[in-house]
This record gives C-alpha cells, structure tokens and sequence, in this order.
C-alpha cells in the first residue's frame, strides 16, 4: 500500500491529505511538511495517539509533543492567559517558526504527557500543514526523526527514521527553513491593567530552544521581557 504521497500532483496531495485526515482521525499517525522540518502529528486529543507517537520517535513522556494550531483564535481556545507579549509576538511571527509555551487551560480532556500544565503551540507556515489542521483541529506534532538523531528535512529521511510506524507520507520537497522553530517560555507573564484600561506586564520570556526566529526579532517586539542570554 501506497505510503508516500507526492504533494507536488495534485491528484496525490488530495489523496495524501485525504487519508492524512483519516489516520489521524483515528489513532494513526502522519508525516507531513511544515516551514521548519518534516513533523509527525497525531491527533492532539488522543491519549493513544500521542503516545504512539512518543514509541516511533523512542521518546518518553517527560518530553511532550508540542501542538500545531491555525491560528490566534484556535491558540487562545487551549491556553489560560494569552498574555499580551504573546500577542504582540503571535501577530508579528505566526504562521512561522515560533513556538510559545503557554499554561494549557485546565478545562482540556488531552494527556500530551508530562507537560505540568503547560502546552507548546505553534502556527506553521505551510499551506499543506495548515490546510490539514484546519480539517482535524489542533495537532500534536514533533519533528520527524529518532530522538537523538537530525530532524528530517526530506520526507524520505522521515521515512528512513520512521518507516512502518507511521500511515502517511505527505511529501512536499526539501523543508524551506530545514532549522526547527525558536521556543519561547510564556508562562511567568502577567498582564495588568488600571482603572482607564492602560496596559502593564510583568514577569520575563525566556528562549528554551533556539531555532531560525533570531533573538534580535523577538526583541525588537517584546523589548526586555526577553530575559537577556549570557550564554
């Protein structure tokens, strides 16, 4: 059975998409194409789904997925606070590689792992992943490889990693950036605001990965929340 679909013909993207959605509508799982590198998505509100993920990549639990959104208003949905900082980001940065970790809302029926009440959320830049999303929902995501090993930046690597493990290929070419995204720790901010309504936050971000957003890029829009780097 036909594994790896050629997003470049379009009678294979359709066909590939198709039965991306099916597989990960149940709790199978796909390969598909972002900005930054070939991820493998599970459906994020299944618990079987995401650690049948964790198995292919031989990654434990204390590591969770982050999740695929399409947007700013699908992100405000899974998150407690959105601080303003993360706006002012998300508007600047989404869809692109940034990822934001944020306190989930606690009203959520997933198990990502041991996330300790957090969630990574990301708008990816590509209109095959965001196309998918925009079927299934939010997606749990991680790059395509073995733990330990390069991230895929080919579908053909993905396949080398991954092989039967996974149910679908959506193969788009070489990943534009071919560098995961930068991850940016939200969750000591805390928006305030006076008795007119004026705005004042407090707290820092703070960059747990680094990746292709440069630090400059974030700092010249969220100025000295970032916690400056003496690394």
């Amino acid at each position: 059975m036909q594994k790896i679909f050629d997003c470049s013909a379009d009678a294979d993207l359709l066909t590939g998409l198709r039965l991306a959605k099916a597989s990960l509508g149940r709790t199978d799982l796909a390969v598909i194409p972002t900005d930054t590198v070939y991820g493998i998505a599970a459906n994020a509100f299944s618990p079987e789904a995401v650690q049948a993920l964790l198995d292919a990549k031989g990654r434990g639990r204390q590591s969770p997925p982050p999740v695929l959104v399409s947007g700013i208003q699908q992100a405000r949905a899974l998150v407690e606070i959105f601080p303003e900082a993360a706006l002012n980001l998300a508007e600047t940065f989404w869809p692109g590689p940034l990822t934001m970790i944020f306190k989930a809302h606690p009203s959520l029926d997933w198990d990502l792992g041991e996330t300790r009440g957090t969630v990574a959320l990301r708008v990816p830049d590509h209109k095959i992943a965001l196309a998918l999303i925009e079927e299934t929902g939010p997606l749990a995501v991680s790059s395509a490889n073995l733990t330990g090993q390069p991230a895929a930046t080919t579908c053909q690597q993905a396949f080398d990693y991954l092989g039967e493990s996974v149910s679908v290929y959506l193969d788009a070419g070489n990943s534009p950036k071919g560098e995961a995204s930068t991850i940016l720790d939200m969750t000591n901010l805390v928006d305030s605001y006076d008795e007119a309504g004026n705005h004042s936050g407090s707290g820092t971000v703070k960059v747990i990965r680094r990746g292709a957003l440069s630090e400059a890029k974030i700092r010249s829009v969220i100025g000295d929340l970032l916690e400056a780097n003496n690394q």
